[in-house]
Formats: structure tokens, C-alpha cells, sequence
């Protein structure tokens, strides 16, 4: 369906979206009146060890040089005092009646406290967070004295920021407003699409009946009446995805508002609009991929309402929010993918691009890595934030850690190493045969070539699985070939980066010796997470609310999974995989020539890569990791459905039962 299509649509049915957007501008107008602005102060409070511990050395009586990690329990026993119900209730004999926070400094590994009150009264605020600051310092010392401390060891607090003159809240106001307007807004669009549907099918059950036929009219072929199909939107959601650094997004929506994920949302609506509107009908044999996203938004939706039932933040609630809309993204990238497909030809074309548009991404990645920079630093677009804290040059050894466009250099090594198999299946494809060796080799080359360059061993690991996936099942003359092919690689980087594969075997070296510091960090958050696992074992918390400025870093995607989402959610995500998987089996198995056979192979790796990887890092909390990945996976269940229909088409057709009587021996009349 072309835009101008849509567009005559909304304007035949303007009893509906008239009414609807006046009333969603009134809505939205009356919480703009209604609903007032609030304040936030904050104040900053750090922990001072005793006298009697600063004289000891190297400290020698100076008790600021000695806050350090010692004191980190006693502030984190403080905070959960001053989160309880019995100082609550002290808090609010005293005034403090608005909603108050108390946690740790962000990015700060320190005794260092942050309290902030939020309110809509102004001086009130202020006041309270004085209140709230004076009160920490009480709540301290009668912790140690009912401990019965020795004045000499007693710890002390020290405002290092006093209370701040309250500063306006108001993104949450305009939230609000916002929900409502586009919330209007699409329940309009969605019923005048619903209308027209209902009418395309009335049309043609009368048609059946015989009418004096009308003269053909020629209509104006402009750029709003152009025929706009999934590949196209695709195309666009991946020069957005790929092109804007992931880490920018728009301040209301969090990580999830990436420019690239609210196009997808716009996707969406363009596929119901063309679904209800009866100009498409979803692709047959591509439902299994579209079941298995359905159990996922079971266990968000299950999640979601777990969140809602117990008593988490405000960050959370935003976080699960932010959760609901993320699954929509994920969605709408399966159903266009899958349903929408209607011609091989244009997958196939969606897919070079998507290799096309990686191998740019890579060559980014190399800039990065020899230029010692990120590129997506200098990239500032109005309107946009980032939603990653401390973005910045990372480097491992000697080595700058090329992040090209995405947020993390693990998510540029997982994103590519998805993505290399199709970029390897469509070189040896024999229908590009007759492309420049540069066209059909430069983006293995590239996407192959940046692996290594992240210095990670997420990037190696899916090297290896992708080889160990591919190879095999080559014939021995293109096996040996790939093998000689990496063997000699390994050369050339040994020989033009000196030291790189000596600090890629060491990461591996440290990490069997477990020597390392970063596994060991991950180990030791692997029993941290467990308490909240027990606590709600079967929903989670909500999908989204664990983020590291609440609780800490998981860097593993089954952990994040079993926190937010509970057993089910992890269930859910192994469906995905599996089904992944599932579809590149399938591919090669009914797959009649040896191209297709390479592109189910293909299929199997990615999927393979993203399972393993999971484990690696939160995969799906990286916007272009996840993009890359459910497209993949919906693209997977369209091959499948495509190559069933030609496998179908392409058998004998079924010779028909005889009769009971035609078995029956026929007797010949004798003369």
C-alpha cells in the first residue's frame, strides 16, 4: 500500500480520525492544565572513616584520603535504612512528605551517597532535602551507637554537595501528554484502516455477482502513489540502524528511542494498515517464527504485570514501559520480515543490503582501530542524547577497541560475527558470479578482517563457530582452500598488527587460568543476581527494570533474562534461538540446489553465533545487536516458507485413489 493510498484512506474515513485526534488534543490539553510541574533537589553525602583508622598509614590522620571501599557496606546499610518503612514514617512526622530517593553516586566506586527529593512545591523540596540530609547523618550515628562504637571509630557523614535549588521535572508531564495525543492518534488510524478493510471485503462479495464493467482510469503515478513494500521499509530502517550511532536516542523513550526502532514502530502500522485494508495477506508457512515471538510476549507481558503487582520505582515502571516497547520494535521487525514478504527476489535483495550495509559498519570499525578514535564521538544529532553512559574510547592492551557506530565493541563484534555467514554464502552464490571479485569478497573481507579488532573473545567465538558451522560442509577443494585462506590470515594480522594475536590468546589464556579480572567480575555477579531470582523465580522482575544504574552490569543475556523475565522469559529466549536454528536446518534440508542448502547453513550459524554469544554479553540490551538479529530471524522464517512453496510447486503430483470397485479383479467375458 503507497502512502497516497493511506492517505485517501484517513480522508474517506474522517469521521474517525476527526473526532479521535480533537479529542486526544483536549486529553492531552487537560493534563497540560491539570497535572502540575515537579521539582527535584539532590544533595550528596560521602562517609568519612573514624580518626582512630585514618592515623594508621598511608593515610597518617587524614580520614578523606581513607574513604575508600571499606566504608562501601556501611553506606549501603545506611541507604537501606533510610529506604524502610520506619524511617519513612519518621521522615514524614518530620515533613517529608514527597516521594524521596537515597543510592549511590553513579559511576563512583566510593562511599559516596546521592538524596533527592521530587515534589511539586519548590521551597518545600528544598527544604525537605535538608531535612532528608541532616536526617542520614542522625540515622548513621545511632546505627553505631546501638552497635556501641568507640568514639575514636566512629564514621561520620560530610555533605559534599548541599541541597540544590529545585530544577523542573518535566519530562514525565510531557509523557503523559504525548501518550495520550499518539495513543488517540493510532486508535484513529487503526479503526479507519479496520473500516476500509471491512468495506474491501463487503466490495467483494458483491462483485461476485455480474456488473456492467467501467472504463479503466489512469492514475497519477506521483512519489506518494509509489507502492512502498517491506524491503523498502527495511532498507530505511537499516541505514538508520546502521548509520546513527546506537547509543543516540531520543531523551523520552531511553536506549529503546533509537531513530531507527521508532521507524520500525512507523512499520508496524504501515503492515496493519495494509493488512486490514485487504491489499496483503501474511506469507503462508512463515507462522512458526511469528508463535515463538508470541511466547516471548507472554513472558514480557507476564513480567510487566509482575512489576506492576509489587512495589518497584519509577525508574523501574519507566523501565518496564520502555521493556513493552522494545518487544513492539522486535516485533514489528519479525512481521515485516516474515508476513510482509510477498517475492523472493526482494528478501534476496533486503539481504545483500544488509551485508552491504554491515561491511560499511566494518570499515568504520577498521578507522577506529588504526586512527586510535570512535567516529560515532563526533556525531551529534539535534534532538537526540545519549542513553549509554560513558561512551568513550575503550582500549585493551595496546589496542583501541573500534566501536564503529555501535554503543559497545561487544556489540560491534556480535552484530558482525551474525551477520558474516551471509556475507560468505552470498560471495560464493553462483548468480553473483559474475559480479568484480571486489564486490563478492570485500564485505567477508571487511566483516572478517574487524573481528580480531575488537580484541574480545566474543569476536573470536564467533569466528569459530562460524567456521566450524561453514566448513565442514563444503566440498574438500573449497574446504582446504578456507582453511589455507585463515591460516594464512592469521599471518598477515601477526605481521601488520604486531601484538594483537598475542593479546587475544592471552585473553583466552587468562580466562581458562580464571586470571581474569573481567571474568571474574562476571562470575561474581552470577550469585548476585540469585536473591532477586528467588524472589520472584517464575516472572521476573520486568523486562527493562534491571538496569545497571539500579542494580549492575550482568553482561550475560540468560542472566539479564532469569532477572527481568524469570523462568519463563529464559524459556522464551531459547525458543528464538532455537527456532533460529530450526530454520536454517530446515532450509538444508529441503533446499534443492547448493546455494539454498549454503543459505539454510548460513542461517544455522547466525543463529548458533547469538546463542553462544548471549552468554557473552546482554546481547538484547544492545538496539543494533537485537535489530540485526530479529531481522535476521524473521528473514530465516520467510526463506523457509519461500522454499516450501517451490518445494511444493515442484512435486509430482499425487496419483488418486481408486475405488474399492476399481481394485476389485475385473472379470473378462469369455465367448
Amino acid at each position: 500500500m503507497s502512502i497516497g493510498e493511506i492517505w485517501a484512506i484517513l480522508r474517506r474515513r474522517w469521521y474517525f480520525m476527526v473526532p479521535f485526534t480533537v479529542l486526544s488534543l483536549l486529553g492531552g490539553a487537560y493534563l497540560y492544565r491539570t497535572v502540575p510541574v515537579s521539582y527535584e533537589s539532590q544533595s550528596s553525602v560521602a562517609l568519612l572513616d573514624s580518626s582512630a583508622v585514618a592515623r594508621l598509614a598511608p593515610t597518617f590522620g587524614n580520614p578523606i584520603s581513607n574513604a575508600g571501599g571499606s566504608l562501601i557496606v556501611t553506606a549501603d546499610v545506611l541507604i537501606r535504612t533510610l529506604e524502610s518503612s520506619d524511617a519513612a514514617k519518621e521522615l514524614h512526622g518530620r515533613g517529608v512528605t514527597d516521594p524521596y530517593t537515597t543510592g549511590f553516586a553513579p559511576d563512583s566506586e566510593s562511599p559516596l551517597l546521592v538524596l533527592s527529593v521530587t515534589g511539586t512545591d519548590r521551597e518545600k523540596v528544598l527544604k525537605e532535602t535538608d531535612i532528608l540530609t541532616a536526617f542520614a547523618g542522625e540515622q548513621l550515628d545511632a546505627l553505631q551507637a546501638a552497635a556501641k562504637v568507640p568514639p575514636a571509630y566512629l564514621v561520620q557523614t560530610a555533605p559534599v554537595v548541599l541541597p540544590q535549588t529545585p530544577v523542573a521535572e518535566s519530562k514525565n508531564r510531557y509523557q503523559g501528554i504525548a501518550a495520550v495525543v499518539i495513543g488517540g492518534v493510532v486508535s484513529a488510524f487503526l479503526l479507519s484502516i479496520l473500516m476500509e478493510g471491512v468495506t474491501v471485503v463487503r466490495r467483494r462479495r458483491r462483485a461476485a455477482t455480474p456488473r456492467q464493467a467501467r472504463a479503466p482510469t489512469r492514475e497519477r503515478v506521483g512519489w506518494l502513489n509509489r507502492r512502498v513494500d517491506a524491503t523498502a521499509i527495511l532498507t530505511v530502517y537499516l541505514a538508520l540502524a546502521l548509520f546513527i550511532p546506537s547509543n543516540l536516542a531520543l531523551p523520552a523513550l531511553g536506549g529503546v528511542g533509537t531513530p531507527a526502532n521508532v521507524f520500525a514502530l512507523l512499520g508496524l502500522l504501515w503492515y496493519l494498515a495494509t493488512w486490514l485494508g485487504g491489499r496483503i495477506l501474511p506469507a503462508p508457512g512463515t507462522r512458526f517464527v511469528r508463535i515463538s515471538m508470541c511466547v516471548l510476549g507472554t513472558a514480557v507481558l507476564m513480567a510487566y504485570i509482575a512489576d506492576a503487582m509489587r512495589q518497584s520505582s519509577h525508574q523501574e515502571i519507566l523501565g518496564a514501559d520502555r521493556g513493552l516497547i522494545g518487544y513492539l520494535v522486535w516485533l514489528s521487525l519479525i512481521v515485516l520480515t516474515s508476513a510482509a514478504m510477498q517475492e523472493r527476489a526482494r528478501l534476496d535483495v533486503l539481504m545483500r543490503r544488509v551485508v552491504v550495509l554491515a561491511s560499511v559498519v566494518a570499515a568504520i570499525g577498521f578507522y577506529d582501530f588504526f586512527a586510535a578514535t570512535n567516529i560515532a564521538d563526533s556525531i551529534h544529532i539535534p534532538g537526540l542524547q545519549t542513553s549509554v553512559a560513558q561512551v568513550s574510547v575503550m582500549d585493551r592492551g595496546a589496542f583501541t577497541r573500534p566501536r564503529a557506530t555501535t554503543a559497545q565493541p561487544l556489540e560491534f563484534a556480535g552484530m558482525l560475527a551474525i551477520l558474516l555467514p551471509f556475507a560468505i554464502q552470498q560471495a560464493f552464490d553462483p548468480v553473483r558470479r559474475h559480479l568484480h571479485v571486489l564486490r563478492r569478497w570485500g564485505p567477508v573481507v571487511l566483516m572478517g578482517g574487524a573481528l580480531p579488532l575488537s580484541v574480545s573473545r566474543t569476536s573470536i567465538v564467533g569466528l569459530l563457530l562460524v567456521a566450524l558451522v561453514l566448513v565442514p560442509r563444503w566440498k574438500p577443494a573449497r574446504r582446504w582452500a578456507a582453511i589455507g585462506v585463515m591460516t594464512a590470515s592469521v599471518a598477515v594480522f601477526k605481521v601488520l598488527v604486531p601484538g594483537l594475536i598475542g593479546t587475544i590468546t592471552g585473553l583466552f589464556a587468562s580466562f581458562l587460568s580464571n586470571s581474569d579480572s573481567s571474568t571474574q567480575a562476571r562470575t561474581v555477579k552470577y550469585s548476585a543476581i540469585v536473591p532477586y531470582l528467588k524472589e520472584h523465580p517464575l516472572f521476573g522482575r520486568g523486562f527493562g527494570t534491571f538496569t545497571p544504574d539500579l542494580y549492575f552490569f550482568t553482561d550475560n543475556q540468560y542472566m539479564l533474562t532469569l532477572a527481568e523475565m524469570g523462568v519463563l522469559g529464559l524459556i522464551a529466549l531459547l525458543v528464538l534461538f532455537i527456532t533460529g536454528i530450526h530454520h536454517g536446518g530446515a532450509i538444508r534440508r529441503l533446499a534443492r540446489t547448493e546455494s539454498d542448502r549454503e543459505l539454510g547453513q548460513a542461517f544455522f550459524a547466525s543463529s548458533l553465533v547469538a546463542l553462544v554469544s548471549s552468554a557473552t554479553f546482554d546481547s538484547l540490551s544492545f538496539p543494533m545487536f537485537a535489530g540485526m538479529f530479529f531481522l535476521v530471524l524473521g528473514a530465516g522464517g520467510s526463506y523457509l516458507g519461500f522454499i516450501r512453496r517451490e518445494a511444493a510447486a515442484a512435486a509430482p503430483p499425487a496419483a488418486p485413489r481408486r475405488t474399492a470397485e476399481e481394485r476389485l479383479p475385473q472379470l473378462v467375458e469369455s465367448r
